[in-house]
This record gives structure tokens, C-alpha cells and sequence, in this order.
């Protein structure tokens, strides 16, 4: 007999975590071997939030709640369209994650990337004409809250190769789908 997660099926993947941690370049990659919308979360900032982070500042809750919404809602666009999508975003707390969910409905999985402090400055400081400076990892870091055991969370070291911790993603995945999905792409 066939076992499935009881939490069903997963529509969406939010690759999560702080700035360098590398979500843009999973996220398009899971998006490319599913065949299915890529949703960059930076592209959802307003230019408010850019200016404000680029001139070295955190953003506040009341910055990021617009910014979450827009991306919630076109993440649950993409799915009514495509059936399936994936999206980076930050998702540093735990209610920043409950209002993504909201936003799209059941079957969201987020894989959070995890790699060291010094790692991420190194990679910040490796990307020319970013608008998140290396001098905001550290309040990114104090604000991250880890997925907890009652989220549908996949953490991953980002110490191996991407095509490796997509294929772990991918695999997560084929745990949950019904037959009728298609498969990732090779």
C-alpha cells in the first residue's frame, strides 16, 4: 500500500532563507527541471523597500506585508494557472511564512538554505550591483526563524552543489504527489 504525507499534495516550493544563502539559483532551477513558473521574491519589492534596503536599513513588518501579499497572490496565480510554482523569498519568520500560506492555500513546501556566516558575506560581497548589502546579513541572521516541526519545511546545507540539493527537493516531492503529476524534468 501506497503511503502519502498526510499534509497532501505540494502545489508550491518557496526556496527560503537569508540574502547569498543561493535561493534565486535553486528556486529557477527546481522551476526549470518542473517545468513551471520561476517567482523571484525580490522582483515583488517596491521601490520603497529597495531604496530602504540599499541604503543599509531593515525592513520592518509593515515594509515586508505588502511584499509578501503581492508574492503570495502571484504564487497562488501561478498555481491556478500552471498547477504548480516555485518562488524565492526570504520567509525569515514564521509569520511571514503563515501569511505565504494564507496567501496560496494548502500544499506550500519551503526549503530553507543554510550556510555560514562567512560563507554569505563572501557570496553578498561577490554580487555587483545587488541592492542588499553584506552589512544586513546579521539582522537577517537575528531574525531568522527556523521552520518548526509542525511546518512543511525541508532545511538543506548549501554546501553542495545546487543540481545536488535539488535533486533532494525533488525526491521530497515525488514523496508527496499524486501519480498524475508529471515528473521533473531530466
Amino acid at each position: 500500500m501506497e503511503r502519502r504525507d498526510a499534509r497532501g499534495p505540494i502545489r508550491a516550493i518557496i526556496v527560503m532563507g537569508v540574502a547569498g544563502s543561493g535561493k534565486s539559483t535553486l528556486a529557477s532551477l527546481l522551476a526549470e527541471k518542473l517545468d513551471c513558473p520561476f517567482l523571484e521574491g525580490d522582483d515583488f519589492h517596491s521601490a520603497a523597500n529597495v531604496a530602504k534596503m540599499r541604503g543599509g536599513q531593515p525592513l520592518t513588518d509593515e515594509d515586508r506585508w505588502p511584499w509578501l501579499d503581492a508574492l503570495g497572490a502571484a504564487i497562488g496565480e501561478a498555481i491556478a494557472t500552471n498547477g504548480f510554482a516555485v518562488a524565492s523569498c526570504s520567509a525569515l519568520r514564521r509569520i511571514y511564512r503563515d501569511r505565504l500560506r494564507a496567501a496560496i492555500g494548502p500544499g506550500v513546501l519551503f526549503v530553507l538554505l543554510e550556510a555560514d556566516a562567512a560563507e554569505l558575506t563572501r557570496r553578498l560581497n561577490q554580487r555587483p550591483g545587488h541592492y542588499m548589502p553584506a552589512s544586513l546579513l546579521g539582522s537577517q541572521l537575528a531574525t531568522l526563524e527556523r521552520p518548526q516541526a509542525d511546518e512543511d519545511a525541508l532545511d538543506l546545507r548549501t554546501d553542495r552543489a545546487p543540481v545536488l540539493l535539488a535533486e533532494q527537493v525533488l525526491h521530497r516531492l515525488a514523496d508527496r504527489q499524486p501519480a498524475d503529476r508529471p515528473a521533473a524534468q531530466g
